[in-house]
């Protein structure tokens, strides 16, 4: 029986589906968000609300489980969630690894994310022995995925087998109200504006393919970067605006622009309770160029293929429209 916490989450409903139809039996858990009637129907899957801060709810999910995914997270840029995502995001996962060493479970693969890296200020090249700095550039998600790590790595050091994927922005079908998903959205509303900054990104059907390979592998305490490559947030906006036949972001948001967008976010949200789009994290990440070196995972796994990010848009716009009802 294999286990993938999050399971109603963004990679987590891809996990599920993957695995599905490779007709392996699942327990997927989730706690506040349950599955749509399309994921409850799928064979082969048992769906669980689970509470991963609850040790006794752990320990009943986890009976009779061989492999786990852990895909559960709390991402989250807004203030206001600092402290419970660090809490939670360490603390569920101490209580897996935890309940895995006590239960001799086979192996755990980790999503992490390539915020767990760090940025930095030269803009050099990051790969996985990059060791963690403090600093400005980094947001409190980048060290809550920091610190649940240090969590796989202590569980390894007392004798579990695992592997921590760190993907960078996950592109693909989803909820197109939240996470990168909302991003296709946005630009289909022609949002104007771009900055120069650049990042990792990656389909999450590559991240899926690549979970279970890894899983299914003898490969163990590792960790992989996963991303087709870098690209900025300028060229991604503008494929997916050509992919939904939309007019491409084209005025240059300047620093002191983005600064007034993020206060103005908070304030809106001080006085009316809006829900913060553009934060102080949000803002200085999207400015910042971080490189990403995907060169060790081709090491591991030879003659694996990401997919190309524009066939990856060309999909999400397909899908985005198709949901909306949209001729293009």
């Amino acid at each position: 029986m294999i286990l993938v916490t999050g399971a109603s989450g963004f990679v987590g409903q891809h996990l599920v589906q993957y695995l599905s139809a490779q007709g392996k039996p699942v327990r997927a858990l989730y706690n506040s968000h349950p599955p749509k009637d399309e994921l409850i129907q799928l064979p082969n899957i048992s769906w669980m609300q689970c509470d991963l801060l609850d040790v006794y709810a752990v320990e009943a999910a986890m009976e009779d489980i061989e492999d786990i995914y852990h895909c559960a997270a709390v991402v989250s840029f807004a203030p206001g969630d600092k402290q419970r995502m660090l809490h939670f995001n360490v603390e569920a996962t101490a209580n897996i690894v935890n309940e895995a060493i006590a239960r001799n479970v086979r192996k755990i693969l980790y999503v992490s994310s390539i915020a767990s890296l760090g940025r930095n200020a030269a803009g050099k090249e990051i790969t996985e022995e990059e060791e963690w700095q403090e600093s400005k550039h980094n947001s409190v998600y980048s060290l809550s995925k920091y610190n649940a790590e240090l969590e796989i790595w202590r569980g390894i050091g007392e004798g579990l087998d695992a592997v921590i994927i760190n993907p960078g922005i996950i592109l693909g079908e989803g909820n197109w109200d939240e996470g990168s998903a909302r991003l296709i959205r946005v630009v289909y509303n022609e949002f104007p504006f771009y900055t120069e900054g650049i990042n990792g990104w990656v389909d999450v059907k590559d991240v899926v393919a690549i979970a279970y390979r890894l899983m299914n592998s003898d490969i163990s305490a590792e960790r992989f970067i996963v991303s087709a490559g870098n690209f900025g947030y300028k060229d991604i906006f503008t494929q997916m605006a050509i992919a939904m036949g939309r007019k491409p972001p084209h005025i240059k948001a300047s620093a002191l622009m983005t600064g007034m967008v993020w206060r103005w976010n908070w304030l809106r949200n001080w006085l009316f309770g809006s829900k913060i789009t553009v934060t102080k994290e949000t803002a200085r990440t999207a400015t910042h160029r971080n490189y990403y070196n995907n060169s060790k995972l081709s090491v591991f796994l030879p003659g694996f293929q990401y997919t190309p990010i524009q066939d990856t848009i060309n999909r999400m716009a397909t899908s985005y429209l198709s949901f909306h009802d949209i001729k293009n």
